[in-house]
């Protein structure tokens, strides 16, 4: 069909197909960890910011290991960094079993520390491999397509989580469990962790499976990003050219904002749930669940707006509607800002592709370098929640919102810089 030539290109259907279930592979152990913020609290009595350790790993993972992978990108080819990366996740996912026998918060934090790596690997690969399989043009769109599907893994993560890990909490509070024996202690963590490791040791049977479909499959690469004659490629250079280039280096900073804001929202709506309305950790875990699936509803409703409304348009409605549901989350601490917390999934669902479309247009093959920038920016998600879990301990939950708020103030003002810019859309 023409639209679908024009949205890719011939004989990437297939390769097309097989990455947009990597982009739900990486979205499951994701949002599989955010609950895990709650669960380590409790498992081992710790403060919330000793908890936010959890994301502290998996996101610093992903600003350790997204440079290396553009080397390998450069040096052999995306199809290389997406297996090597699946790899490196199976890897950190089967790490988990010896954390259960281990039983110390460390072995736990070394094994999402090695999953993360293989999914920074895995994202820095798939998502510029994504828009470089069809035309420029088109490149932000498709890969919101493509981010639409995350959405199914998150969901399923936290499905993952509600069912398997969260009923299996023994209610004991961190003063009860200090008054325990030291046996009785470990008899409770040991049920507690093994529900951890089971859905763990599921998504690396899962990645594992994707691993040896990629394999078999013969795959087109460098698509669209050819090197020019006379273009320099060596690290200097292309840094040199990015850090020069003002809608790169705003999005990057946009980018360490959004990802803080998301993981934030995320990790510490459990804690919201808890002071606004109480409830089981089966009920809060709920809220979760129930912002995920407006997340995976509304990224297939902003593929489709970014079919008549400019993309930075359409960030900058969903930035500013954030910023009104977080006052209301703030100033309204009841079911009503629960309510607005699990809207804020709405407004996120269209931030990263998109941050990430717009700083990467027109780069050609400083795609692979500026990639890798892009998602070492993730690193917004390892320190952005260690504030708001500090402020939740210095105030309140509620209160803490303020955080993720100041950061869809940073999006906002990215959307308004790209829409004064007035730059030429890229030519089919």
């Amino acid at each position: 069909m023409e639209g679908e030539q024009r949205f890719l290109h011939r004989g990437a259907k297939v390769p097309f197909i097989l990455l947009v279930t990597c982009f739900v592979a990486w979205g499951t152990a994701a949002n599989m960890t955010d609950p895990m913020v709650s669960v380590f609290k409790t498992v081992f009595s710790m403060s919330n910011f000793q908890s936010a350790l959890v994301q502290f790993a998996y996101y610093g993972a992903y600003f350790c290991l997204a440079l290396p992978a553009a080397f390998i990108n450069r040096r052999f080819s995306y199809k290389t960094g997406v297996l090597l990366g699946l790899g490196l996740a199976v890897g950190g996912a089967a790490l988990f079993y010896p954390a259960t026998q281990v039983m110390t918060y460390g072995m736990f934090l070394l094994a999402l520390f090695a999953l993360a790596g293989g999914l920074s690997i895995l994202e820095t690969s798939a998502n510029p491999f994504v828009m470089a399989m069809g035309p420029e043009a088109t490149a932000t769109r498709r890969l919101n397509f493509a981010q639409a599907f995350n959405p199914v893994g998150t969901n399923l993560g936290v499905l993952l989580a509600a069912v398997f890990i969260l009923p299996n909490m023994d209610p004991a509070t961190a003063e009860q469990r200090a008054a325990m024996g030291a046996e009785a202690l470990r008899a409770i963590q040991s049920v507690e962790l093994n529900a951890v490791m089971r859905p763990y040791l599921g998504v690396g049977l899962l990645l594992a499976l994707i691993w040896i479909g990629i394999a078999v499959t013969k795959m087109p690469d460098h698509m669209g990003t050819e090197v020019q004659e006379g273009h320099e490629t060596h690290l200097l250079a292309t840094a040199r050219r990015l850090l020069a280039n003002r809608h790169y280096r705003f999005g990057v900073i946009a980018q360490f904002f959004n990802v803080g804001a998301q993981t934030c929202v995320w990790t510490f709506t459990l804690q919201y749930a808890a002071e606004a309305v109480g409830g089981s950790p089966s009920d809060k875990g709920a809220w979760l669940q129930a912002s995920l699936l407006v997340f995976l509803v509304s990224r297939f409703l902003m593929v489709w707006l970014m079919g008549f409304v400019r993309a930075s348009f359409l960030m900058l409605c969903m930035t500013v509607l954030a910023l009104v549901l977080c006052t209301v989350a703030v100033l309204v601490p009841t079911l009503v800002g629960l309510l607005a917390v699990v809207a804020l999934s709405l407004c996120l669902s269209l931030l990263f592709p998109t941050i990430y479309g717009i700083a990467l247009e027109g780069l050609g093959e400083d795609t692979k370098f500026g990639a890798a920038g892009l998602v070492m920016a993730i690193l917004g998600g390892a320190l952005l929640p260690l504030v708001h879990g500090g402020v939740i301990d210095a105030t309140s939950a509620t209160t803490a919102y303020l955080v993720p708020a100041a950061c869809f103030a940073v999006v906002a003002a990215y959307a308004v810089f790209d829409l004064r810019a007035h730059r030429e859309p890229a030519a089919a």
